[in-house]
């Protein structure tokens, strides 16, 4: 079956979701790849929102986090004070993974979603950090989702908003932070991820057509090519129901 590279970014996503994941989920994307893992492999993964919906059954795409259809059949709809806790509850939280998003990342998975320019006078001003601060900071693990562009994957971020890595190694440990961090950057050209030594982002995996000069043609700083390895393409069943049960109005694909 043919597929778009926006299909390819989900079920890539999708892939990193475990039955046992306990996802904190955001809008567009990352609730389509939530809602994909939940309906191909992991039928038994908790999906929950910072709007208070927790473990969400997803029967229809949600247009947002405060879209009425997050709260069909959950477990709990409940408030921001909850979705937080279940975030940092010592019992849940080694099993939280956190979806987020941004305009810039750095080559240690740190994140801008604030402005672009000075801050005082910024060319663009986004929505900034929302919930993304206290998920970076704090659950274990994060997936991030960004378009390969150059101007997103910068040497500099123009802000910092989220912490990835930080500065490295010890960047998270000597801010006070609990360990954890980015595990992977899912794009529309690969998969990041992040060196358990050095911390720094390498190219993982890339696209069926994509070749890893075009990947760092995208970026702004060089990363390591030498571990890549082709991701394998959906399989017709993911398509299937990605497409048909998922998202089958094609809102977000």
């Amino acid at each position: 079956m043919q597929y778009t590279l926006k299909e390819m970014m989900a079920i890539a996503a999708a892939r990193e979701i475990a039955n046992d994941d306990i996802v904190f989920c955001g809008t567009g994307i990352s609730m389509l790849a939530a809602m994909a893992a939940k309906n191909i492999h992991a039928p038994e993964c908790v999906i929950f929102f910072e709007t208070g919906a927790i473990d969400a059954r997803l029967e229809e795409l949600p247009l947002a986090v405060a879209d009425s259809r997050v709260m069909y059949h959950t477990a709990a709809n409940a408030g921001l004070l909850e979705a937080f806790a279940t975030m940092q509850n010592p019992i849940t939280g080694g099993q939280v993974l956190g979806i987020l998003g941004a305009a810039q990342i750095d080559k240690f998975g740190n994140l801008n979603s604030t402005v672009i320019g000075d801050y005082f006078a910024p060319t663009t001003r986004f929505s900034g950090s929302g919930g993304g601060c206290d998920v970076a900071s704090f659950v274990p693990r994060s997936m991030i989702f960004m378009q390969h562009e150059k101007r997103k994957f910068v040497k500099q971020l123009d802000y910092l908003t989220s912490p990835g890595h930080l500065n490295g190694p010890d960047g998270r440990r000597n801010a006070g932070l609990p360990a954890g961090g980015p595990q992977c950057v899912v794009t529309n050209l690969a998969v990041m991820r992040f060196d358990e030594h050095t911390k720094e982002m390498y190219l993982d995996g890339y696209y069926s057509g994509i070749e890893p000069h075009r990947v760092l043609e995208n970026m702004d700083f060089a990363v390591d090519i030498s571990r890549a390895r082709p991701v394998a393409p959906p399989s017709d069943r993911e398509l299937q129901i990605l497409r048909e049960k998922c998202d089958p109005q094609r809102l977000i694909l």
